[in-house]
């Protein structure tokens, strides 16, 4: 009877967001959680956060993983039963291994595919990218050195931006392998994919909002519309100095795009 009751309280949608660092993921995911009809798309999954996420909402993930997969899709789905998570490149293979682990979204010849359309019914896939690759690298190395992931009120930097040629290039080179890991998977489970790019997303912000959702089938209440973003663009001109600092330093090593 639990797994019937379960069974009918399951989202009718699920979709996952791809992404690596500082893609522009977060004005995404903030973009669809604040429509009220998507979900609440966080790192839920991430080794980094899930303690966290358990606590929060009275799930342990290191003693029944499958239920916490449960549990969370349970507690923050929105009321027209969508449920979204946003998925790092780096934490992809360490995602599956432990959905596999369970032995309840799998079973041996299972492929990555099956593992999460099983754990993740109907599961839809988004994928964010963005093109200046060096902009992404600035933006992750700042935020390494500052603590601020995210620009929010009350919350103070832990340390000084400065200009870090060799962490730059680091970040260009992590960032690389997070979009490897992704092209690898839908390269062997091509189909239906949405693709957004962080530019266009910041150009034309409402229009790229409206296109996520009419992919994921979702609709609006009525009267309702999408607001002004809610994320704080963080590049400013220290990134452009940084920027220019980099292309012009002669001992660069890794190709800049």
């Amino acid at each position: 009877m639990a797994g019937l009751l379960r069974n009918l309280r399951h989202p009718r949608r699920c979709y996952v967001v791809c992404a690596v660092a500082r893609s522009g993921s977060n004005l995404l995911t903030d973009a669809l959680r604040e429509t009220g009809r998507a979900g609440q798309p966080k790192q839920f999954f991430s080794e980094l956060f899930q303690s966290g996420y358990g606590a929060k909402y009275g799930l342990d993930p290191g003693s029944d993983y499958a239920r916490y997969v449960r549990g969370i899709i349970d507690a923050t789905a929105t009321s027209n039963g969508v449920f979204g998570f946003k998925l790092m490149g780096w934490s992809l293979e360490g995602f599956l291994a432990r959905l596999r682990g369970t032995g309840q979204f799998a079973s041996p010849d299972s492929t990555d595919l099956d593992v999460l359309r099983s754990a993740f019914p109907r599961l839809q896939f988004i994928r964010i990218i963005r093109r200046d690759k060096l902009r992404q690298a600035i933006s992750k190395a700042r935020a390494m050195q500052t603590g601020l992931w995210k620009l929010a009120d009350g919350k103070n930097a832990v340390g000084e931006a400065h200009f870090d040629r060799d962490l730059i290039a680091q970040c260009l080179r992590e960032g690389e392998i997070e979009e490897a890991a992704w092209d690898r998977f839908f390269d062997n489970f091509p189909g239906a994919l949405l693709t957004i790019e962080y530019e266009q997303l910041s150009r034309d912000y409402k229009r790229t909002v409206r296109s996520v959702l009419d992919f994921l089938g979702i609709a609006l209440q009525r009267g309702s519309k999408i607001g002004e973003p809610i994320t704080v663009k963080q590049s400013d001109a220290i990134s452009d100095e940084w920027e220019r600092r980099y292309r012009t330093t002669s001992s660069a090593t890794v190709a800049v795009r």
